[in-house]
């Protein structure tokens, strides 16, 4: 009998498959292959054969991207495609200070590149360098008084490595031995000799497009243990590196922390000041004023992430034509992004042709800046077909909220705070991760409901009801009119009844914070009624008078699809609102049609940890309290309630 089944790597599995063999062979006929010394031979063999097998799957998923899960190869696989991940990236801040030289001889002073600031503060029981790339001069001020101010500054240690060519080493490789380095900083500058005064300053390309023999480029890859490598032109695309012309290699960079590095504000000096004779300076030297606090540090791109861009790019050949192919690109013109989305206006409604629309992420902050905005439309123009205009959009964010009644035995915790504890906890953990916090996104109920029920033994259920919320800025003392997408279908719960009946409230559809508008003194909320057909409906604003008294002051007021999620707003002058962050804003909420959510086109789903809420409820009948389960503590699974906020009354 023959072993026909190889794709078997279960080690009992094997040794049963070699026993059948053995046995099938007259030659061992009357064997006892589980008493005698045989037995031992076959679990060696089966052993063998199990660790072979599994050497051969793991090689085997290591040769693809897809199922690659080592950095070094998924890296390599990536690189077979021209495709570079992004490196560690530096915070950066900027500070100003001056230097008082009074009473000394000293026309100039030369801030010298290196480390010039550590972290005032222990940050994680650790202190953090900062450094400054270039020479950077301030002249004396007839009072005496040098200058620096806006001076950017850089987490991390200030490095120099050079290498010298030579014909005598083959395959000389130039690596840059120390790993966390931000590449955007790297600065490589060539020589003819080591003595040399004279240097060429060369620059990372990443295409050999538009390259002849004479242009000073380097290429750059990452290798083993996170680290980089520099490559050289080869005379006919670059300039070639050789003994006998261009031999020294210069290279300067920062090893940072990446996001380790964010923000810090205060810093003490620890730099190096020259004057115009090269005599240090180390007196007069004020303290440090923070202009912007650290920022922009990140990690290095993660594994995921080459999986997924490394081949978008390729596909996209340099070119922008499909949302996936702007999707791929971004990244790479802006290294900042944390995640994009873009769709074509074809999709939106009334349509809008020959527009693709993109909404930038950034790792740090919640919108881009007007000037960053123009520079990636620019930056696209170059890899855009021509009649595509792309723009620019901010960022929607799709907020989530949640109310659980956690049912747990009272037997099997110390008591209610402590799975409370446990619970909120692991809900924080849930809503930072990748499933949320992207365009893209979707909640996925019945996981977020597993999350509750295994945070602790002592949970036996729970009973979680969603609603998804987006905040409206409103433009105080001026008509307007507004529109609001959540992107998701409404939950039609109150089909045009009363909101209130037999003083029990039921509620409406949408739920909204305070306001007032022009012409009317009440402290007003947003209501809906439903049409017939259940798709749409009209817009109200009423006043309460008391928890269970509504007084609908004016209707029609703006229109709702229950079917797309839009609100809007006939034009309207609003002159308070109850909420403020930053900027007037009117909460506006609704339950979902699906308890998952999914973050659509430009809406970027997040989990509003301040409206999460946990309260815990005594399972009697899995305590034993009440077997019977005649005294059972039911809550509802639905959300009753008129607004958003603490109510405020009418008189």
């Amino acid at each position: 009998m023959p072993l026909v089944n190889f794709s078997n790597i279960d080690f009992d599995q094997i040794k049963v498959s070699i026993r059948d063999y053995l046995k099938a062979n007259s030659n061992f006929t009357d064997y006892d292959f589980e008493g005698s010394n045989l037995s031992t031979i076959i679990d060696t063999l089966a052993y063998n054969t199990y660790i072979s097998s599994y050497n051969a799957n793991m090689v085997s998923n290591e040769v693809f991207i897809d199922s690659a899960t080592l950095r070094e190869n998924v890296v390599s696989l990536a690189r077979n495609i021209g495709y570079v991940p992004r490196s560690r990236k530096a915070a950066t801040a900027t500070i100003s200070f001056e230097v008082n030289v009074a009473t000394k001889n000293i026309s100039t002073i030369t801030l010298q590149p290196g480390i010039i600031a550590t972290s005032s503060l222990l940050f994680g029981n650790q202190s953090y360098v900062f450094s400054v790339l270039e020479e950077t001069k301030a002249t004396v001020s007839p009072g005496g008084i040098a200058s620096f101010q806006n001076v950017p500054i850089y987490e991390g240690t200030f490095v120099k490595q050079s290498f010298a060519v030579s014909s005598r080493t083959p395959n000389q490789r130039f690596i840059l031995t120390n790993t966390g380095i931000d590449t955007s900083l790297l600065k490589v500058i060539v020589k003819r000799d080591e003595s040399s005064t004279v240097s060429r300053v060369f620059r990372q390309f990443n295409s050999l497009y538009k390259i002849d023999s004479q242009t000073p480029i380097y290429f750059l890859q990452e290798v083993e243990d996170e680290r980089y490598e520099l490559l050289f032109g080869d005379g006919i695309f670059g300039m070639e590196l050789s003994e006998s012309a261009l031999s020294y290699i210069e290279t300067t960079y920062v090893v940072n922390s990446g996001e380790l590095g964010n923000n810090i504000s205060q810093f003490s000096f620890a730099g190096q000041l020259l004057d115009q004779n090269g005599a240090a300076v180390t007196t007069g030297i004020s303290v440090i004023n923070t202009e912007i606090a650290s920022y922009g540090g990140s990690s290095i791109e993660s594994v995921e992430s080459v999986k997924k861009y490394s081949t978008q790019i390729y596909s996209a050949k340099n070119r922008a034509v499909t949302a996936s192919d702007y999707e791929a690109i971004i990244p790479q013109i802006y290294p900042e992004t944390e995640s994009v989305s873009a769709y074509g206006g074809e999709t939106l409604n009334p349509p809008a042709y020959g527009r693709v629309f993109i909404s930038v992420k950034p790792h740090n902050g919640t919108h881009l800046s007007s000037s960053i905005k123009r520079s990636i439309a620019n930056d696209l123009r170059r890899y855009s077909v021509a009649g595509i205009i792309p723009e620019i959009v901010d960022l929607k964010y799709l907020w989530l909220e949640s109310n659980s009644n956690v049912y747990y035995n009272t037997n099997l915790s110390s008591g209610p705070e402590n799975v409370k504890s446990t619970v909120l906890s692991n809900i924080l953990t849930y809503s930072n991760s990748s499933q949320l916090n992207k365009f893209g996104g979707r909640f996925k109920y019945s996981k977020f409901q597993k999350v509750i029920d295994d945070s602790s033994e002592a949970v036996t259920s729970n009973i979680t009801t969603v609603a998804m919320r987006r905040d409206l800025e409103a433009a105080l003392g001026q008509f307007g009119e507004y529109e609001i997408c959540f992107g998701n279908r409404f939950y039609i719960r109150n089909p045009g009844k009363p909101p209130v009946m037999d003083n029990e409230v039921i509620g409406y559809n949408i739920r909204s914070s305070g306001f007032k508008v022009s012409g009317l003194s009440s402290t007003l909320y947003l209501g809906d009624t439903p049409n017939s057909d259940l798709k749409t409906g009209s817009l109200l604003f009423f006043k309460l008078n008391s928890p269970t008294e509504v007084v609908v002051v004016k209707k029609s007021v703006g229109t709702i699809d229950y079917i797309k999620g839009e609100v809007k707003l006939n034009p309207v002058k609003f002159i308070q609102t109850e909420m403020n962050r930053k900027s007037s804003l009117l909460e506006i909420s609704a339950t979902p049609y699906s308890n998952d959510v999914i973050g659509l086109q430009d809406l970027y789903l997040q989990l509003d940890m301040n409206n999460v809420v946990v309260s815990m409820v005594d399972d009697r009948i899995s305590s034993g309290n009440d077997n019977s389960g005649s005294n059972y503590l039911v809550k509802s699974s639905y959300v009753n309630n008129l607004i958003r906020g603490n109510p405020i009354y009418s008189s």
